[in-house]
């Protein structure tokens, strides 16, 4: 008995629909009667927007395959309105790392991705420099430099986004890549693409946001994990950090700290996006952590 189940494939069904009665039985009936074993599952209804939401890990063997699971689910998707999805539990997502000139994300999401704590493959690194050209080389992973200026910035996201479809691209993370993306591009990587983003109590734009904060004398630092969008810095949150600080800390200790917050909050989002625990639900997120 043991041995059959760990030879059993893994697969991951997602889903949200208007919320009613009868979802939850309709979807163990139907992994029950398709042969399918339920490994975990969390559900959640959501008052305000009336949608439900679903994620349900389960384990089957042949003749059960991908393909047959989506074909045969559509029935009870269509019953239900739903928008749903299948995915392989065993299956690495492809991400593209995209940075400038701070590199601590980069190497802590390389790093991570190397040592298996992170469940993504590397599909490769865009920079507008190539001051981690050496960094992302030890890693083994493919490194393009693609220069970013006024006159050339929609040669050079056609070129991105040709990677993207080349290396088959799931998720791009945007690694301190300090670009902004056109309306196109957002849009043609709606969904699939990730940013991190300094976020303080109150909030600091423009240069040396560390700086600006310690001049405040704020108490908390912290930094924001979402899914791109055309309104700059303010799509979909996924996941978020903060810690404490005293009066008695530098700017450069700010800084270091600030770093430390921003790859804890996009490697946590990255993860969880890979391991489909992220729905979107409107201008906000669903996650099954």
């Amino acid at each position: 008995m043991w041995q059959s189940f760990h030879m059993a494939e893994q697969y991951i069904l997602t889903l949200s629909c208007p919320d009613k009665q009868g979802i939850v039985h309709a979807v163990s009936s139907y992994l029950f009667i398709t042969g399918c074993n339920i490994v975990d599952s969390q559900q959640f209804g959501d008052p305000d927007s009336g949608l439900f939401f679903m994620r349900v890990h389960f384990s089957a063997e042949e003749p059960v395959t991908l393909e047959k699971l989506r074909a045969s689910f559509s029935a009870t998707g269509d019953a239900f309105h739903m928008d749903w999805r299948i995915s392989s539990g065993d299956e690495k997502m492809r991400v593209l790392l995209l940075v400038s000139k701070f590199g601590h994300c980069l190497n802590d999401l390389l790093f991570r991705a190397r040592s298996g704590a992170l469940p993504v493959e590397i599909a490769g690194v865009v920079s507008n420099h190539r001051d981690f050209e050496e960094l992302v080389g030890s890693y083994g992973v493919p490194f393009h430099h693609i220069p970013v200026t006024a006159d050339t910035k929609a040669e050079a996201e056609a070129a991105l986004l040709r990677i993207v479809d080349e290396e088959s691209v799931d998720l791009v993370v945007l690694a301190r890549y300090m670009q902004v993306l056109s309306d196109d591009l957002c849009k043609a990587l709606a969904g699939r693409a990730i940013n991190i983003h300094h976020s303080f109590l109150p909030s600091f734009k423009g240069a040396k946001p560390y700086h600006q904060a310690h001049a405040r004398g704020v108490k908390l630092i912290g930094a924001t994990a979402h899914y791109v969008t055309a309104a700059l810095d303010e799509g979909p949150i996924i996941e978020q950090e903060v810690v404490r600080v005293s009066h008695g800390v530098t700017p450069q200790k700010l800084v270091a700290l600030g770093r430390d917050v921003e790859c804890q909050a996009l490697a946590r989002a990255v993860k969880w996006h890979a391991e489909h625990r992220v729905l979107l639900n409107g201008s906000r997120t669903v996650v099954f952590a």
